[in-house]
């Protein structure tokens, strides 16, 4: 049994967006003294004590910072509600139980390597496509709001945000994002998966990976502003968090276009070159493999399509 958490935090905001999506505001009781107090795609560690089962004790969990770091006095997390969740102690049905003022316990310093200084780097100019699955859009809303919080009149126009949920209630920050769009040139699409439970849908249709199906791909080519063929990796990189089957499917799709990931693992077993740089980063939020690298039947011919894009682009 975890230890009884000391809380150092006060929930000062929540939007329940769904009864099953919510963003919570969190306000540390100590500023925190990091300048920045963390970088755009980072994460903190959330945890409650469980009040009303003390035997299961504590609980936390790391979770992706949604706000920009110049918003230092509070920190903004975008949270589905787990319905059935591993765990016999889950964060999130704590959570849920939660209201404005209560206490919780945060870990203040930020961790991770999903941020544009430690993929792509900052100094890159090719168009960064981010591919977001329910609430793996919130380090993708922290790059471009740090962006437009450090220059009112920032361009967006090299980002483009991919963001796919079930139903339009689940496109959380969909306005702010149009709004990016409208006024800061961000390139922003989204789509559902289950319209047909929605009369009234006229928007793109099916998970977020779907934007990259073959039969798709021309037509999203025309939303991200590229060329028929444009997206490849000397136009374009791909950053992805989400869940397993979004990251897995969006690899495989777009090995054709010669994208190659940054995992170490994936490019041992896809035998891709040392000199090759990645232009695929992605950021999970389960523990599932993202391609099943003992099956040949699945790796084979995705190294055989990926060296022939890679042998395409560099002859």
């Amino acid at each position: 049994m975890a230890k009884p958490l000391t809380y150092n935090a006060t929930l000062v905001e929540r939007i329940d967006l769904t009864p099953a999506l919510a963003i919570f505001k969190v306000r540390p009781d100590e500023a925190i003294e990091a300048d920045p107090p963390f970088i755009p795609g980072q994460y903190v560690t959330l945890g409650l004590n469980n009040e009303k089962a003390p035997a299961l004790g504590s609980v936390r969990r790391p979770m992706s910072i949604a706000s920009a770091p110049e918003e230092r006095d509070t920190l903004e997390f975008y949270i589905r509600y787990v319905n059935h969740p591993e765990s016999d102690n889950p964060l999130t049905h704590l959570l849920w139980e939660t209201t404005v003022s209560d206490r919780m316990f945060l870990r203040t310093k930020a961790v991770g390597k999903f941020t544009v200084t430690d993929t792509v780097g900052t100094a890159d100019t090719r168009l960064r496509v981010c591919v977001a699955a329910g609430t793996g859009l919130a380090p993708f809303l922290s790059f471009v709001r740090s962006d437009v919080r450090r220059d009112p009149d920032a361009d967006l126009g090299g980002y483009a945000i991919l963001h796919g949920a079930s139903y339009p209630d689940d496109l959380g920050y969909c306005e702010e994002l149009e709004r990016l769009a409208a006024h800061h040139g961000l390139i922003y699409a989204k789509s559902i998966s289950r319209p047909r439970e929605v009369s009234d849908w006229q928007g793109d249709t099916g998970r977020v990976e779907d934007y990259f199906e073959a039969d798709r791909l021309a037509a999203t080519e025309r939303q991200l502003g590229l060329e028929p063929g444009g997206l490849r990796p000397d136009r374009a990189v791909i950053l992805i968090c989400g869940l397993q089957g979004t990251i897995g499917k969006t690899i495989t799709r777009l090995s054709g276009r010669g994208f190659v990931p940054d995992n170490k693992k994936l490019r041992r077993v896809l035998e891709v070159p040392e000199a090759i740089a990645p232009s695929l980063f992605f950021e999970q939020y389960d523990a599932t493999p993202v391609i099943d690298v003992t099956n040949p039947e699945v790796v084979g011919p995705l190294r055989s399509e990926l060296a022939a894009a890679l042998a395409n682009i560099l002859r």
